[in-house]
């Protein structure tokens, strides 16, 4: 059996838009896909991450699995297309496709619905024994115990900035109204045991490791055992975690002992009532600048990111976000444009109050308006935020933002310049005509 798993990538995401090496880590979904395939099937297994390298229309394989978030569905459903045009079986999964079961069925044989570890190696097995059904659907008594150890070594290494990506937690349970993982999966927290953790992290060769769960601080009590363990590894460690660490010196110093280089926080707002807006009230606004001032101090370094376009920003949201960016040395600023994905508590309510105006997902990639705001029109969103990421990202302003003081300048400093710079440079070159064009795919419908 010949199988191809793929990921496709957005406009901007792509090997040839503007999300260089410097700002990518390898992901996980591929990669442990391939790990679940069972043995038994001796298949011969290809890996094809759009955001790396560019995937062959001439694909040697026998069934294809592509997985898919919002942004990328409509690149998704146009491989999809062709790909069973010349004959193949095509699998979608992932959070859209559980999102929207019946629109991705119309581009798939089988549909994936929720989380695939258990119902991935069944597909195959019946894709062999010729009684595929249509759709699998994630059991109840799902868990990420015995997590198979992603195949790695199916990536070019070559196209990221590291492949040590591991998984600690899965889900979050804050009431963001605007995220679409809980839409899909639910609010249920799993988490592997401490052990399995630290042992797959001790098997790697190399001294950092990325763990890109969405909030490795959901369960407190965890996340104090898993740190604490993994402080004897002596690895430098990069994850996410919400703006609550800063009211808890406990965890900071664990973090710190454990050698904690990076942390990604999603700030979404410089506005209180935008945090209520959204319903992230886990941000304490007035805190952040004493946020960063006991992270650095810890030697940890910030990608704090923001989203504007809640219903009480006005056009002044940009400069007052850059000025405080830049005052409270926020080491990696990222900004992004709330958007509604599909099913989530946001898009609900806009599109009660019909103010959805995009219904392209190719647009559904946070970087472009797909709703109409209330205190600024759609095109001042926009362009409002062109500005925060090119002013955030002159060399006078990341001088500002990194100074003296920094605690990992050799860190900091590249990504600043020859990463999120050049981002920020090419935004505006990804216009709708370029987000929603598919034309590189044989049957594309414009």
């Amino acid at each position: 059996m010949r199988i191809a798993l793929l990921a496709p990538a957005g406009a901007m995401h792509r090997y040839n838009g503007n999300f260089g090496k410097a700002l990518h880590y390898a992901p996980l979904t591929l990669t442990t896909l391939a790990a679940l395939v069972p043995e038994e099937l001796d298949a011969q297994i290809k890996i094809y991450d759009e955001t790396a390298d560019k995937i062959p229309l001439d694909l040697d394989a026998d069934i294809i699995c592509i997985t898919c978030i919002t942004g990328t569905a409509p690149r998704c459903y146009t491989y999809a297309d062709y790909f069973r045009s010349m004959g193949k079986t095509v699998v979608l999964g992932g959070v859209h496709p559980t999102l929207l079961q019946e629109e991705a069925q119309q581009h798939a044989d089988v549909v994936m619905v929720g989380f695939t570890e258990q119902t991935f190696p069944q597909m195959l097995m019946d894709y062999k024994n010729n009684c595929l059904k249509s759709r699998y659907f994630q059991g109840d008594n799902f868990s990420i115990e015995n997590r198979v150890i992603p195949k790695r070594e199916l990536l070019n290494k070559k196209r990221y900035i590291t492949l040590n990506s591991v998984e600690a937690v899965r889900g979050c349970s804050l009431p963001c109204t605007f995220c679409a993982y809980p839409a899909a999966f639910g609010k249920k927290v799993h988490k592997r045991p401490v052990r399995e953790v630290i042992a797959e992290i001790e098997a790697l060769d190399s001294k950092e490791v990325l763990f890109p769960d969405v909030n490795l601080i959901a369960d407190r009590a965890y996340a104090i055992e898993l740190f604490s363990e993994l402080a004897s590894l002596n690895k430098k460690w990069f994850g996410l975690v919400t703006s609550s660490v800063g009211m808890d010196d406990e965890l900071i110093s664990i973090f710190k002992r454990s050698n904690c280089k990076g942390l990604l926080i999603g700030f979404e707002s410089i506005s209180q009532s935008s945090q209520k807006f959204i319903q992230k009230g886990v941000n304490k606004v007035i805190e952040y600048t004493e946020l960063m001032e006991k992270l650095h101090e810890a030697g940890i370094l910030v990608q704090g990111c923001f989203a504007f376009g809640g219903d009480d920003e006005d056009a002044s949201v940009f400069e007052k976000t850059v000025e405080m960016v830049i005052k409270a040395k926020i080491d990696l600023p990222r900004y992004s444009i709330l958007t509604p994905f599909p099913k989530t508590s946001l898009y609900n309510e806009l599109e009660s109050q019909n103010r959805i105006t995009d219904r392209n997902w190719a647009m559904y990639d946070v970087e472009h308006c797909v709703f109409e705001p209330l205190k600024m029109t759609k095109e001042e969103l926009e362009t409002g935020l062109e500005w925060a990421w090119r002013e955030t990202y002159k060399y006078s302003s990341i001088f500002k933002r990194i100074g003296f003081n920094n605690p990992e300048p050799l860190i900091a400093l590249p990504i600043n310049v020859f990463g999120y710079r050049n981002y920020a440079n090419k935004f505006h070159k990804f216009t709708r005509e370029v987000m929603i064009d598919n034309s590189d795919i044989p049957g594309a419908i414009a």
